[in-house]
């Protein structure tokens, strides 16, 4: 029997609380399913199963929070595992059996009994959280993808099917009103966040209409069906007048502050504490960055002529949904160059540099309450910039909507920041340990720009770095940032 252990989601991280369980006992699960949603001092976000077997038992209720290592489930290699009931003289009856053996799902196919496995179903981590999230079982679902696998389409079709109206002949009765609905016709597809918020802010999900895939409640959701004096939407205005300000009455016209003041009162633990929990972890930590690693800075403006006019061509090519941003170009400079240059890629652990053979960019996304995360692009330098593209919105969605996965926090190898459509010119990142590399960007400008003896106008932009001089030197950072230059002279080949 393996025990799962709360795992560590970034180096900063030293406990976690569970948020929402994603399985249940008697459930069983692959390697890299996800099993639980965690909210550290930075985010929630769901952590997967590094084994695979039955989940026996949870050793933390929801609400909990433990340290990292601490046991939070067991997980048997098979069934035969757990503790088996006592022996009778008679045989079991149904109620008798153990709670895992009553769990058993009904075979999928009609001819399968005993001595038939269950079909594996083919689904990605993140397609079974989609389908977690949406109601929908995934051992339901025909595949459309390869070799009969389950993709985010079909979950999404299953989903909506699900909601089909019932015909005319089954609407309820005049007293059907009262009388109370099923609890899986109760149940509200939502995310974890949405539903830790809305208990939070007093929001029944009953009440909320769902504007993710599938009608799915998401966090945007529940902050709009906060009334606007904070109260939950079924509590009657029965509150003393004099717990108003007196002043709010005279105003003509109230402001968007004084319109949010009680919810922002209500609101300490789930959206202005998370905001300052997360300023207070991520400032310890870079705190502990500048004490510890030895910072060097240098940076260059980019010569963005080339870049800037094939993006303009190659979007006149494209549907607006598709168009390229110049964020993507970018990005995927930064991971080829850091492929070239293994200096700036990798790991400070224990007085020695592992250098990384694989390229998981991290971005850093600022969050809609405050403080920002920087979770990973995975293998950042193999990726087209369509593809590129596509991860960095759905991740971006996902941070947001505190939905990241562990790898995605632990994994980063270099991380980039870009505060560009702020307008800043240029930015100074601070190392983000283990790591030994820091790269901004700055907005795109026009620029004059002399070339040849001839003056023009170009785009540029001015990119920073930060690097740990333990593991290179300015002649190492140089080289970095004049690849990432040359990248872009030639942005067909990105």
């Amino acid at each position: 029997m393996a025990e799962f252990r709360m795992p560590s989601l970034g180096a900063d991280m030293e406990h976690g609380k569970v948020v929402e369980w994603l399985v249940k006992p008697g459930d069983y699960v692959h390697k890299g399913d996800l099993v639980a949603a965690v909210d550290t001092d930075k985010t929630v976000m769901d952590i997967e199963s590094f084994q695979e077997g039955v989940v026996a038992e949870f050793l933390v209720d929801i609400g909990d929070t433990v340290d990292v290592g601490t046991p939070i489930a067991r997980i048997t290699a098979t069934p035969a595992e757990l503790p088996q009931p006592p022996l009778t003289s008679g045989p079991l009856s149904p109620d008798a059996r153990s709670p895992l053996e009553a769990r058993e799902p009904t075979p999928a196919h009609p001819g399968a009994g005993a001595g038939h496995e269950e079909p594996v179903v083919k689904a990605s981590p993140p397609v079974r959280h989609l389908a977690h999230t949406l109601g929908v079982d995934v051992g339901r679902i025909t595949g459309s993808g390869p070799g009969g696998e389950v993709v985010r389409a079909d979950v999404e079709r299953a989903a909506a099917a699900s909601v089909t109206p019932a015909a005319p002949q089954e609407a309820p009765t005049p007293e059907a009103p009262e009388a109370p609905a099923p609890a899986e016709a109760r149940r509200v597809r939502s995310s974890p966040l949405a539903r830790r918020l809305a208990a939070e802010l007093g929001v029944d999900l009953q009440d909320v209409n769902g504007t993710g895939p599938g009608g799915a409640v998401t966090e945007d959701d529940v902050l709009s069906a906060v009334p606007p004096r904070g109260r939950p939407p079924r509590e009657q205005v029965t509150e003393k007048p004099a717990e108003a300000p007196p002043s709010e009455a005279q105003l003509p016209e109230p402001t968007h502050e004084a319109a949010e003041e009680a919810p922002q009162r209500k609101r300490p633990t789930a959206a202005g504490g998370k905001a300052e929990s997360l300023r207070q972890a991520v400032g310890a930590l870079m705190s502990r960055s500048k004490k510890e690693i030895p910072h060097y800075y240098l940076s260059t403006t980019l010569d963005l002529a080339a870049a800037m006019a094939w993006m303009q061509a190659a979007n006149q090519q494209r549907p607006v949904t598709s168009r390229l941003v110049p964020s993507a170009l970018l990005l995927k400079a930064t991971a080829l160059a850091a492929k070239e240059v293994p200096d700036m890629n990798g790991f400070f652990t224990k007085g020695t540099f592992h250098p990384s053979n694989e390229v998981h960019l991290g971005v850093a996304v600022a969050l809609r309450h405050g403080g920002l995360v920087a979770p990973a692009l995975h293998e950042a330098d193999t990726l087209s910039l369509d593809e590129l593209m596509d991860q960095l919105r759905d991740l971006v969605g996902r941070a947001r909507a505190g939905r990241l996965q562990r790898a995605e926090m632990a994994d980063p190898t270099i991380t980039v920041t870009n505060l560009g459509d702020l307008g800043v010119e240029s930015v100074y990142g601070v190392i983000y340990p283990p790591q030994v590399a820091m790269v901004g960007f700055g907005k795109v400008l026009e620029q004059p720009w002399a070339h040849n003896g001839m003056l023009g106008i170009r785009h540029t932009a001015i990119a920073t770095l930060s690097a740990d001089h333990r593991v290179s030197d300015g002649l190492r950072g140089g080289r970095f940032l004049a690849r990432i230059d040359e990248l872009l002279q030639a942005p067909e080949h990105l």
